[in-house]
């Protein structure tokens, strides 16, 4: 079982940006794939960014983002392989949501969609205003 702890989140304006942080604890190896996920009231979970972290594969860092968050949403891993960020920038009010950081042992990353995760943190407020 894998422990996500996400943090973070705040309020913004339009333009600002934020860069939220998820720190995994755990069975980690077994997770190939971390992701963050947004919810906004009313609606569904959305994936937002997602890394894939098998090391010793060719697939290993590669990244997949939602179309509305491309060129402006950056996800890494830190140095400390246990962390994951989500760099947000030019938010809009649109970006507005609870963020989830989640992990998976999928072998496949991409747009895995949220039922494929095992594991999720309990989220961080990010709230961007006008």
């Amino acid at each position: 079982q894998v422990q996500l702890v996400e943090s973070g989140g705040g309020s913004v304006q339009v333009g600002g940006s934020l860069r939220l942080s998820c720190a995994a604890s755990g069975d980690i190896y077994t997770s190939n794939c971390m992701g963050w996920f947004r919810q906004a009231p009313g609606k569904e979970r959305e994936g937002v960014a997602n890394i894939y972290l098998k090391a010793g594969t060719t697939w290993y860092g590669t990244t997949w983002y939602a179309d509305s968050v491309k060129g402006r949403f950056t996800i890494s891993q830190g140095n400390a392989k246990n962390t994951v960020f989500l760099q947000m920038s030019s938010l809009k009010p649109e970006d507005t949501a609870m963020y989830y950081c989640a992990a998976s042992q999928s072998q496949y990353c991409g747009g895995l969609a949220p039922r494929h995760f095992d594991s999720w943190g309990h989220g961080t407020q990010v709230t961007v205003s006008s």
